[in-house]
């Protein structure tokens, strides 16, 4: 078990999208790039070679990327959502209600939060005044407008 100090918490669909892009990059990213790279070395002079230059630039990008998912798998805590649950917890849909209009969101870890998505981190602002809550408690959130009222309408 990792030390909670250390790993990143995460949902199992947010830790299957890491392991699905690490496959990608290590098999089919890589394969592409190195055809380009062989393609490029074929033209000759490397020094003057545009396209060897910028198929290199890829590969280090690439790789760049493979060591980042590949320390963020192993860093990362899945964390099993209780569907029963009442109190929001990680992987939580949240339905609210704010000035009169409803919204939908889902609680998630921080690197698999996008706002304009409705993925709402739990380590943001927004996403620790809502965990541990429950239907029918009512959040506020400083916002850099002042401070937000919602209400909790549904924990899925």
């Amino acid at each position: 078990m990792l030390d909670k100090k250390m790993s990143r918490l995460i949902t199992k669909e947010g830790f299957k999208k890491l392991q699905d892009e690490l496959e990608e990059r290590k098999g089919e990213i890589r394969q592409e790039i190195a055809q380009a790279i062989k393609e490029a070395k074929e033209q000759g002079d490397l020094s003057e070679n545009a396209e060897y230059s910028e198929a290199k630039r890829q590969q280090g990008e690439n790789e760049t990327r493979v060591a980042e998912l590949e320390m963020l798998i192993k860093s990362s805590q899945i964390v099993k959502h209780n569907n029963s649950a009442k109190e929001i917890q990680m992987g939580s849909i949240v339905k609210v209600k704010l000035n009169g209009s409803e919204m939908e969101f889902q609680i998630v870890g921080s690197n698999e939060a996008d706002p304009g998505n409705f993925r709402i981190s739990n380590e943001s602002p927004m996403g620790k005044a809502f965990m541990e809550k429950k239907k029918g408690d009512k959040v506020e959130v400083d916002t850099p407008s002042g401070k937000a009222k919602y209400t909790i309408l549904d924990v899925k």
